[in-house]
């Protein structure tokens, strides 16, 4: 009762923005809820893998911290836990994304999901290709522990980032297709643990930094949520 005489009264005395508010909160229309949900998902991600950044290049304390967690993964590591850490990280690498893409790739076009088909290619393949960008861009040497077969740059993590957005995608996919609230809380829990998981094994086995993981968690929810939002869009527009 409160709740409708409240929508009433702003209806009445700020139509036009009341009407703003309705359309950006609606399930259906070109620039709905959809694009609503897509534009705080990419600003908080963008915004946060800025502030990052911003700490590497001044030196502001996440630096020591990444000095510290560090020195305290390669005081505290252990053969078997190391191996088990290992089995983690290959989730995330380059032939475990390969056959997951192929996999949900032949799901799609068995499908005929044609928007979500274009949505999984911008994403992975767009994304491999934003990481690559990104670490040349910053250059930042790994840990000095690290595997000397990791040439390439530590910032932001390519397996970290890579799991956010191909299991991000799954996750999204899940999630709208399925009506139960507990089970998407369910698929939610696990996507967000996996990643977890994914970005603690590349600190614990020394090839990245904390803060290289969590600049490829940011840059990785950051343009998933581009991607997605964006092909959503071209699909209400064609509709």
């Amino acid at each position: 009762m409160i709740a409708a005489k409240i929508k009433r009264f702003l209806q009445h005395r700020f139509p036009r923005a009341f009407s703003f508010v309705q359309a950006r909160l609606s399930r259906e229309g070109l620039f709905g809820l959809h694009l609503t949900i897509g534009t705080v998902v990419f600003a908080g991600a963008t915004w946060l893998f800025g502030g990052i950044t911003e700490d590497l290049i001044t030196g502001d304390p996440l630096t020591l911290i990444d000095k510290l967690l560090s020195e305290w993964f390669r005081s505290h590591a252990t053969p078997r836990f190391t191996l088990g850490m290992q089995y983690v990280s290959a989730l995330a690498s380059t032939p475990a994304v390969s056959i997951q893409f192929a996999i949900v790739l032949c799901i799609l076009l068995w499908k005929r999901l044609w928007y979500w088909l274009l949505g999984l290619v911008l994403v992975v393949a767009g994304g491999m290709f934003l990481n690559v960008l990104l670490k040349n861009l910053f250059s930042r040497a790994r840990p000095g522990w690290a595997d000397p077969a990791l040439a390439d740059p530590g910032f932001p993590s390519g397996h970290t980032m890579m799991a956010t957005i191909i299991y991000g995608f799954v996750a999204t996919y899940l999630v709208l297709r399925i009506e139960s609230w507990p089970a998407r809380f369910f698929i939610a829990i696990v996507t967000i643990s996996l990643v977890f998981l994914v970005a603690l094994s590349r600190m614990y086995l020394g090839a990245h930094y904390l803060s290289d993981v969590l600049g490829a968690m940011a840059a990785g929810m950051a343009w998933l949520a581009l991607c997605l939002t964006t092909v959503e869009t071209l699909r209400r527009h064609r509709a």
